[in-house]
Order: C-alpha cells, then sequence, then structure tokens
C-alpha cells in the first residue's frame, strides 16, 4: 500500500482554506466542513466509547460504525462520491436486533447509567447534530444520497445501545420524572 499521508503538516490551511479530496478549497468554516467534522467528531466519541468494557458483539458493531462513518466522512470531503445503501439497511438490522430484546418505554430516560452507556449517550447526541449539519448542506449543495437516514437511524442505534449496555452492567435506567411546571403570563 503506498503512503496515503506522506506529509501531516501542509501549511496550506493555514489562512482559514482547506482542500477536499477533489482538490477544491473550501473556507473551513463552510456547512460541507461543518458536516466533515461533526461526523469526524463523532466517530472519536465512538472511539473513547470502545476505550470502555462492551460486549463483543456491540463492539464488533461500533467498530463496523467507524468504517461507515469514515466512507460518509470521506464521501463528503470527496462531493462526488456515494455512500452505499447496503450500510442503511444493516444500521436497519442492527437496531430490529438490539431492540427486540428491550422492554418497551413508558417513560424519557435521562442519559447516564454506567460509563460505557452514558458515552454512548454522548455519541448519540452527537450523532443528532452530524445529522442536523448533513441536513444544512443538504440544503445547500449535493450530498451522498444514504448519508442523512444512515446518521437519523445511528442516533437511534446508539440511544438502543445504551439501553442494551445498562441491562448488560446491571445498571437501572433513570426514568425522567414529570413534574408540573406554572407557566407565568407576562
Amino acid at each position: 500500500m503506498a503512503n496515503r499521508l506522506s506529509k501531516i503538516v501542509t501549511r496550506t490551511g493555514d489562512k482559514g482554506s482547506t482542500g477536499l479530496a477533489d482538490g477544491t478549497r473550501v473556507e473551513k468554516y463552510c456547512a460541507r466542513i461543518h458536516a466533515i467534522g461533526s461526523v469526524d467528531e463523532l466517530n472519536s466519541h465512538l472511539g473513547v466509547l470502545l476505550a470502555e468494557t462492551v460486549p463483543d458483539d456491540v463492539r464488533e458493531l461500533l467498530l463496523h460504525v467507524q468504517h461507515d462513518l469514515f466512507d460518509l466522512g470521506g464521501a463528503l470531503a470527496y462531493p462526488a462520491a456515494q455512500f452505499a445503501e447496503d450500510k442503511l439497511l444493516h444500521m436497519d438490522d442492527a437496531i430490529a436486533h438490539y431492540n427486540a430484546d428491550l422492554p418497551p418505554l413508558k417513560e424519557f430516560i435521562l442519559p447516564g447509567g454506567s460509563r460505557a452507556a452514558a458515552q454512548c449517550h454522548v455519541a448519540r447526541t452527537v450523532a443528532r447534530r452530524a445529522e442536523r449539519d448533513f441536513a444544512a448542506l443538504a440544503q445547500l449543495e449535493a450530498v451522498p444520497q444514504h448519508g442523512l437516514p444512515y446518521l437519523n437511524r445511528l442516533s437511534d442505534l446508539l440511544f438502543i445501545l445504551c439501553r442494551v449496555l445498562n441491562r448488560t452492567m446491571g445498571q437501572e435506567e433513570t426514568l425522567w420524572q414529570r413534574k408540573s411546571v406554572k407557566l407565568q403570563e407576562t
């Protein structure tokens, strides 16, 4: 395999622009770079989650997701690239599999529980931001076709995995306690 990144420090971004994979230069604050950054941050949070003790099947799934997210970031960095539909189908299968044995929720749950589940909740919220950034980019430019539904499903999967991780660790979920709030008229 050839060296892909033989030079890490290029100084080409010192003035606030960055290069896309097709050679196009864009401002670092543009919507495409926001979306790429959010996907990258999400992938990093999954890396932190994988530093925790998680069941082998969950570890394998999350590693697969990390590869998918790297592919999605690449598809965003190379605007003509595609993001395969089979990744979305794999996500749907994982959601069905892990949700099948969970008890139905009767109330919202608060983020937390075991360290792994808490970190999974953080990844879930970053997935939602990546989804919002991707959707904002889609209003301006062409995006990989299956990327937005993938990120939407991924946040759902991560919520389910939070519950699975807490259950595996014997950790009770903390249910949101509805309190009546009186609104004052001004």
